[in-house]
């Protein structure tokens, strides 16, 4: 929670803070800056007449909801929102898996994704868990591959040091497969159970095209495994 500055410019003088808020290669010795500047999350601003000097945020989904007196002008709103979003990429950055991650703590992730994302949309419940999760080294044309029929799942470990909910969509694309083989309508309509799956395609996009990767798409139909 943060509260409303006297003077704009200064707005960290005593404000009291509770922000809620495929393919393979060489492994990157260091965290992986951005390729390309994410696109701006659709952001939804809620003014309250009960809130007097407070101001706090949260993600809804793939909206970002940011909470703010209803007496703000329209200048102080636009800086909260910015700073929101700001706060929020800072967070995310922090999340990275990171070279110590290892299959386990892989595996975790992947579960915690399928019981938050995928479980709520199976009609009975339960989404298929795969055998086996872990990394792998870099690919030559993908960032992650499923095999189904082995119920097993490998990731490149190109994706140790980009953000977590980067690494998040691909696990769940990996997850889809486990249910639905190819790229078709019913497994497109199950990923983006995922909410923030189109931009991280869009930073796998630049993350490619700046490492000159062949890379165009998260993984290819299972059974490809070239």
């Amino acid at each position: 929670m943060l509260r409303k500055p006297k003077h704009l410019p200064h707005h960290r003088t005593g404000a009291a803070q509770r922000g809620d808020g495929r393919d393979e290669g060489a492994a990157y010795a260091r965290p992986v800056a951005d390729p390309r500047p994410a696109e701006r999350p659709e952001v939804e601003v809620r003014r309250s007449a009960r809130r007097r000097r407070t101001v706090s945020w949260r993600r809804e989904g793939a909206t970002v909801v940011v909470n703010i007196p209803a007496s703000m002008s329209r200048a102080e709103e636009r800086h909260w929102v910015d700073e929101a979003l700001r706060r929020l990429e800072r967070s995310d950055a922090r999340r990275r898996p990171g070279r110590r991650a290892g299959d386990a703590d892989l595996a975790a992730r992947a579960d915690a994704l399928a019981r938050a994302h995928l479980d709520p949309i199976t009609p009975d419940g339960g989404w298929p868990r795969p055998e086996s999760v872990r990394w792998t080294r870099p690919m030559r044309t993908r960032w992650a591959s499923c095999t189904p029929s082995e119920g097993t799942i490998r990731v490149s470990e190109r994706l140790r040091e980009v953000p977590g909910w980067v690494l998040d969509h691909v696990l769940v694309h990996e997850l889809v497969h486990l249910r639905e083989p190819h790229h078709g309508p019913a497994f497109r309509a199950a990923e983006a159970a995922y909410p923030r799956g189109e931009r991280a395609i869009g930073y796998l996009e630049g993350l490619a095209a700046g490492a000159g990767l062949e890379i165009t798409g998260t993984d290819d139909e299972p059974g490809d495994e070239g």
